[in-house]
């Protein structure tokens, strides 16, 4: 949580900034105020949809309660993002474990963005709690990406379930999910290959890997993170969109907060989604 809010830091001076130099500029309300204050929301990507539907809730309530200062508009403002925020999708910190079989966690998303370091953090984050941690290498083809997940599982002691490069990534976790269960795992992490969004055949094969974890382990908590890069603004949006249409998202994780003074994004993601981040 601490590394979270201190994440959001630049995009939370960023958006308080920009209200508080509209609160001087405009002392009493009008039109123009509205219209510049949609452009923060858009500004700060939280996105046009939720930026819309934000202002038309403040803009009504602002009437109906005769408020027209500034101040008071732009604090009504936060209620409703955080309303939609913890309504839509609120912070989560903790992995629900199932009792009767493994916690089988799936990790998606696109290149880059992050996967097999946040899967690093999440394994030893879990070691460090006690629990038994396995992971499998189910990229299998980006180059040195069964290495590069290896050397993780020897930072944190933990066992890589791996084929070789090029592989069926449906079979690693076929061998994985078997291997979770006869070493009475806690949690099985599957690395996945970055995949674009807009890759039909790819997206199909993350769905396929779904149906054979759910086939050879039907008592498994089987949970799907997905993982964007806070620095893509509204394409993160439209990856979360279409990700959640192949797999039943659990939770969003986000990288690179810190570098993004745009930090509307989670809002956005966790708005359209409706998974917790």
């Amino acid at each position: 949580v601490e590394v979270y809010s201190q994440g959001m830091e630049k995009s939370r001076q960023n958006f308080s900034n920009k209200l508080n130099n509209l609160s001087k500029k405009y002392k009493k309300v009008n039109q123009e105020y509205f219209e510049e204050l949609e452009e923060i929301l858009i500004e700060s990507d939280v996105g046009i949809n939720l930026a819309l539907k934000v202002i038309d809730e403040v803009l009504s309530q602002s009437k109906k309660e005769g408020i027209n200062d500034a101040d008071e508009i732009n604090n009504m403002l936060i209620d409703h993002l955080f309303k939609d925020y913890m309504d839509k999708g609120e912070q989560l910190t903790d992995i629900n474990f199932s009792k009767d079989g493994p916690t089988v966690l799936l990790v998606v998303g696109v290149n880059g963005v992050g996967k097999t370091t946040s899967i690093a953090k999440i394994a030893h984050r879990y070691i460090q709690m006690g629990k038994k941690v396995m992971l499998a290498a189910a990229d299998t083809f980006r180059a040195a990406a069964i290495e590069q997940l290896q050397v993780w599982g020897d930072r944190t002691d933990t066992h890589v379930i791996s084929h070789e490069e090029g592989s069926d990534p449906a079979a690693v976790c076929y061998d994985a999910v078997h291997s979770a269960i006869a070493k009475r795992a806690d949690i099985l992490i599957i690395d996945t290959a970055g995949r674009l969004h807009n890759k039909q055949n790819l997206m199909d094969e993350l769905s396929k890997i779904c149906r054979v974890i759910e086939r050879e382990a039907p008592s498994a908590n089987t949970q799907a993170m997905l993982i964007i890069d806070a620095t893509t603004g509204q394409n993160a949006v439209i990856q979360a969109e279409v990700f959640s249409k192949a797999v039943k998202l659990s939770g969003i994780g986000i990288t690179k907060l810190d570098g993004s003074a745009k930090g509307g994004v989670a809002i956005a993601v966790a708005y359209s989604t409706k998974a917790p981040i």
